[in-house]
């Protein structure tokens, strides 16, 4: 596996050339880290590869995450890497489950004293009371210190059944939930349908909404919480928000559709999304990293794209195939 090449200041979206689905970027002092769903390390056998910079740009695969969960079978998957960092130590939330049980999802977290890993898994479940949860984001309240994780789960009541986002506040262990988790958005539109007649949960259902992919930050003294809506596979999937004034809500929307980014099919990008935010070498400027699929649908790679805040919210310049620090 290779860093995309670059050319000076400039990148080229995708900025790895390997398979990194749900991109979590993370800032350790003046490094960044990059961790994906994707193949495991052909050497250890650890799940979600790992990716450094220096300067945001170029990146290289540096090895595995997590050591893959001993009463696990080989077949199994694992999802969407986040990774928070506390008092010196660095805790990786995911998802895992036995290939042929998507359902069987539950989020979990491992820990370890390097961004680099190797990530042990702490023994729980996270979230025992519920079902299926994936695609979890911890967020630090800058305002308190207090620590909230967003997830996905699925919503089985009212007129538009699927997965949607909630959260529910952690205790200081990082390791223990410390509250009853909220809802912070559920499908409101027909973009947010992932297949129509899907039989799930017993039933066929009419149309399965699919909200997925939180990503939470401050900026104006307000809440933003991303999220991915659609089907993952497709070019209607795409980039929207919710704002709100407190980790626990309420959120309101903004704007219609995936206003945030949206895929580029003239241009061979679909299917962009999953995305974390984080704040570039300058300082001050916010990025949106996400993956994408080429227009052969080969692969989901990660890009990175400048993320504008407008009067009528924030704004993604991408998808990308090319841009500068």
């Amino acid at each position: 596996m290779e860093s995309a090449t670059l050319a000076g200041s400039t990148y080229a979206n995708p900025v790895w050339s390997g398979y990194m689905a749900d991109p979590y970027a993370l800032r350790v002092g003046d490094i960044y880290y990059a961790y994906g769903t994707g193949a495991p390390d052909p050497g250890t056998g650890r799940r979600f590869p790992v990716l450094r910079s220096r300067d945001f740009a170029h990146w290289e695969y540096v090895g595995g995450a997590l050591e893959p969960l001993a009463h696990r079978a080989l077949n199994a998957d694992y999802w969407a890497p986040a990774v928070a960092e506390k008092d010196g130590l660095f805790y990786l939330y995911y998802s895992s489950a036995p290939r042929e049980d998507v359902l069987a999802h539950r989020l979990r977290v491992a820990v370890a004293d390097s961004p680099e890993g190797p990530f042990r898994d702490a023994g729980r479940d996270l979230l025992p009371g519920e079902g299926f949860t994936i695609d979890a984001d911890p967020f630090r309240d800058p305002r308190d210190g207090r620590w909230y994780l967003f997830y996905a789960r699925d919503f089985l009541d009212g007129p538009r059944a699927g997965t949607g986002l909630a959260v529910v506040p952690l205790a200081d262990d990082l390791m223990t939930v410390a509250g009853e988790p909220r809802p912070v958005v559920r499908a409101t539109d027909d973009w947010q349908i992932y297949e129509r007649g899907r039989s799930l949960y017993g039933k066929v259902w009419d149309a399965w909404h699919t909200l997925e992919g939180a990503s939470v930050v401050t900026r104006g003294g307000r809440y933003w919480c991303f999220y991915s809506g659609g089907r993952w596979e497709t070019e209607d999937y795409g980039v929207s928000c919710v704002v709100a004034d407190h980790p626990l809500g309420p959120w309101n929307p903004i704007g219609h559709g995936p206003v945030v980014l949206r895929a580029a099919p003239e241009r061979g990008i679909l299917g962009p999304g999953h995305n974390s935010v984080v704040v570039g070498p300058d300082g001050g400027t916010d990025y949106m990293v996400y993956h994408a699929w080429d227009a052969a649908k080969t692969a989901r790679r990660m890009c990175l794209d400048r993320l504008i805040w407008t009067p009528d919210g924030p704004r993604c310049d991408g998808p990308s195939t090319g841009g500068r620090l």
